[in-house]
C-alpha cells in the first residue's frame, strides 16, 4: 500500500518503474532459460521416439524399457535437494552450466550403447539403465533450481506467469523436438543407426548451452549491470520484503518443511502428474505408428497436442495470477490430465483420441507453473529452496513408477487401455489431493507487464 504523503504522480512513477524493470528483465533472462530447458526436456524425453527402433535393437521388452525410461527419475530424486542446496552456495550460474554439460555428454552416450556394451561386457540392457539413471543424477536440480533463481528477479504477483513462460519450454520442446526426432531416426551412417544419430545429435547443443550460461547469467538483480540503477534498487528491495515477510511464519529447518501436509500435497500432486504424463509422452509415438504411421508422419502429429498445451498453460496461468488463486487451478489441470488420458484409452476414433491426449496435455504443462509458486508463499527464502526441491523430487519418483507400471501392465494385458486407464486414475486422486490443498490467495494482479 503507498504511503499517505504517496502523491498520485508518485505512485505513477512508481508503477511505470515496476512495469519497466519486469519487462526487461522477463526479455533479458525467459528467453535465454527457455533455451536450456528446450534442450533439457527434449534430451529427457527423446527416448520415447527411440524406442521405436531401440528396443528391437536392444532386445528390450515393454517392461524393460519402461523400467528404463523411468530410472532416470530415481537418479533425479536422490540429487535434487542437495543439488538445489549446492546451487544456492555455488551460485546459479556455476552449478546450472555444470548441470547442463554433464547432462548433454551423457545424453550423446545414448549414441554409442552397443560399444559401450562391447567396451565394458555389459549387457546392452544394463548399459542402457545405467545411462538413464546417471542422466538423472546429472540433471536433478535443473528445473527447481531455476525456479529457485526466478525468485530473486521477479515479485509474487509475476511468477505463476513467469514460471509458464519459462515452462512453455516443454510444449516448444516437443512441438520443435517431435518432427526433428522423426526425421532423425532416419539418418544413418558411419555404422550407427537412426535412433544413435539422435542422440547425439540432440546431445551436443547442451554442452554448447553451458558455455552460453557461465558468460550469460547474472546471479542478483544488484549486479545486473543491463538494469539502471533504480531498476535495480526497486527490485532489490522489493524481493527481500516480500521474503522478509514469508519468513515471519517461516518453518525454521529442513526437518519441518519434509513433513509440512501442504508440501507433501504439492509434492503428490506432482507425482501424479509426473506419473501419467511420462508414461504416455514415453509409450505414445509407438501407439501413433501402430496406427499405420512412419516415423517422420509421427514426429508431426505428435507436434500438435504441446503446440495447443502451450497455449492453454499461458492463459491457464495468468488466470491462476489475476485471480491469486492457486489449488483449484492445480485441481482442474490434474482433472483435465486424467479425463484426456481416460479418453483416450476408450474411445477408438483415431482423431478424437488425438483430441483427447491434447486436452491431457494442457493440464499437464499448465500444473507446474502454478504449483511451484505454493511453497514460496509461506516458506521463507531460506527453505523455499528446499521445499521447491521437495516437491520436484517427491514428484520425479512418479516418473519412475508410472512408465514402468506401465510397460509392465502394456506386457500383461497385450494392450495400452489398462496401462491409460490406471494412470488416468493416477491423475484423477491428484486432483482430489490437490483440492484439499490449505492455502491462501495471492494478491491478484492487475495488469501484466506488457500493459495486455
Amino acid at each position: 500500500m503507498p504511503a499517505a504523503h504517496t502523491t498520485p504522480k508518485q505512485i505513477t512513477e512508481m508503477a511505470e518503474l515496476e512495469s519497466r524493470t519486469v519487462k526487461k528483465v522477463m526479455w533479458r533472462l525467459l528467453p535465454f532459460l527457455m533455451a536450456c530447458y528446450v534442450v533439457a526436456f527434449l534430451d529427457r524425453v527423446n527416448v520415447g521416439f527411440a524406442h521405436l527402433q531401440m528396443s528391437r535393437s536392444l532386445g528390450l521388452s515393454e517392461a524393460a524399457f519402461g523400467f528404463g525410461a523411468g530410472v532416470f527419475f530415481i537418479g533425479y530424486f536422490l540429487l535434487e535437494i542437495p543439488s538445489n542446496i549446492l546451487l544456492e552456495r555455488l551460485g546459479a550460474r556455476v552449478w546450472i552450466a555444470r548441470i547442463m554439460l554433464s547432462w548433454g555428454l551423457v545424453s550423446t552416450s545414448f549414441g554409442f550403447i552397443p560399444q559401450i556394451s562391447a567396451l565394458s561386457g555389459l549387457g546392452a540392457d544394463i548399459c542402457f539403465y545405467l545411462l538413464r539413471f546417471l542422466l538423472g543424477l546429472c540433471e536433478a536440480g535443473f528445473y527447481p533450481g531455476v525456479v529457485f533463481y526466478l525468485t530473486r528477479w521477479f515479485p509474487s504477483d509475476y511468477r505463476a506467469r513467469v514460471i509458464a513462460f519459462f515452462m512453455l519450454a516443454v510444449p516448444v520442446s516437443s512441438v520443435i523436438g517431435a518432427p526433428i526426432s522423426g526425421l532423425l531416426l532416419n539418418v544413418t551412417g558411419l555404422g550407427l543407426e537412426g535412433w544413435q544419430w539422435m542422440y547425439i545429435l540432440e546431445g551436443l547443443p547442451s554442452v554448447l548451452m553451458a558455455v552460453a550460461v557461465w558468460f550469460y547469467l547474472t546471479e542478483h538483480p544488484r549486479d545486473a549491470k543491463w538494469l539502471e540503477r533504480d531498476e535495480a534498487g526497486w527490485l532489490q528491495e522489493t524481493v527481500a520484503r516480500e521474503q522478509a515477510l514469508a519468513g515471519r511464519s517461516a518453518h525454521a529447518g529442513l526437518l519441518k518443511v519434509l513433513f509440512d501436509s501442504r508440501i507433501l500435497k504439492c509434492a503428490f500432486a506432482n507425482f501424479s502428474m509426473q506419473g501419467a504424463t511420462y508414461s504416455i509422452t514415453l509409450f505414445l509415438p509407438a501407439l501413433v505408428t501402430q496406427l499405420g504411421y512412419s516415423n517422420t508422419q509421427t514426429g508431426f502429429i505428435l507436434a500438435f497436442p504441446p503446440f495447443i498445451g502451450a497455449i492453454g498453460m499461458v492463459l491457464f496461468s495468468r488466470h491462476s495470477d489475476r485471480t491469486g488463486e492457486r489449488r483449484y487451478h492445480v485441481a482442474s489441470a490434474l482433472l483435465m490430465l486424467g479425463i484426456g488420458i481416460a479418453g483416450g484409452a476408450l474411445l477408438q476414433d483415431p482423431v478424437i483420441r488425438l483430441l483427447c491426449f491434447t486436452l491431457a496435455n494442457v493440464g499437464s504443462v499448465s500444473l507446474g507453473p502454478m504449483l511451484y509458486p505454493i511453497p514460496a508463499s509461506f516458506l521463507s527464502r531460506a527453505t523455499a529452496a528446499a521445499g521447491s526441491a521437495l516437491v520436484s523430487s517427491l514428484g520425479a519418483l512418479g516418473g519412475f513408477f508410472g512408465p514402468y507400471l506401465f510397460g509392465y501392465m502394456k506386457t500383461q494385458t497385450g494392450g495400452p487401455t489398462t496401462s491409460l486407464l490406471l494412470m488416468a486414475g493416477l491423475a484423477l486422486t491428484g486432483a482430489l489431493v490437490a483440492a484439499s490443498l490449505q492455502v491462501g490467495r495471492t494478491s491478484p494482479v492487475v495488469a501484466s507487464p506488457s500493459g495486455s
